[in-house]
């Protein structure tokens, strides 16, 4: 297989891969009343070191600001984050877990971690870590493009 069509067949998988994969997240996690965007947005928040505004949430998970905003939103009427000022940006609010967005989360990680268990059984780690370091390669990649305007081929 080239080059070309190696890349093409990872694209088809990766798209088949997230629908499965924000399905059993919906699943794993509907009875916390979370879905998998709200399960990625509170581990936005959770696994970072600073706080972060929406736009970074965005930025870093690689979803539209949007749609971060209404996540945020929703999650603040149902009590998990709050929004604080922000010292560097007078209207971009920071968005900080409440204590129970940290019950949620924590909640969904030992539920995670089960699932990746056993999802894992049997499976040699070494490949999985080659296909993350991989994606993370293509993903960054996509990022210069983009960051460059360069999303259209030449």
């Amino acid at each position: 297989m080239n080059m070309e069509a190696a890349i093409t067949d990872l694209v088809l998988e990766t798209f088949r891969f997230n629908g499965r994969l924000l399905a059993a997240g919906d699943a794993l996690v509907a009875d916390l009343g979370l879905t998998s965007a709200r399960w990625q947005v509170l581990g936005a928040i959770a696994l970072s070191a600073v706080p972060l505004s929406v736009a970074q949430i965005a930025r870093n998970m690689g979803l539209t600001r949007q749609a971060v905003q209404r996540l945020a939103n929703e999650m603040q009427a149902d009590g998990l984050v709050r929004f604080a000022p922000n010292p560097h940006h007078q209207r971009a609010k920071l968005v900080l877990l409440t204590p129970a967005g940290n019950t949620a989360f924590a909640a969904v990680m030992k539920r995670q971690s089960r699932w990746a268990t056993e999802l894992g059984r049997g499976l040699n780690a070494k490949p999985i870590e080659t296909a993350a370091v991989m994606l993370r390669t293509i993903r960054r990649r996509l990022d210069d493009r983009t960051e460059n305007g360069g999303d259209n081929a030449a």
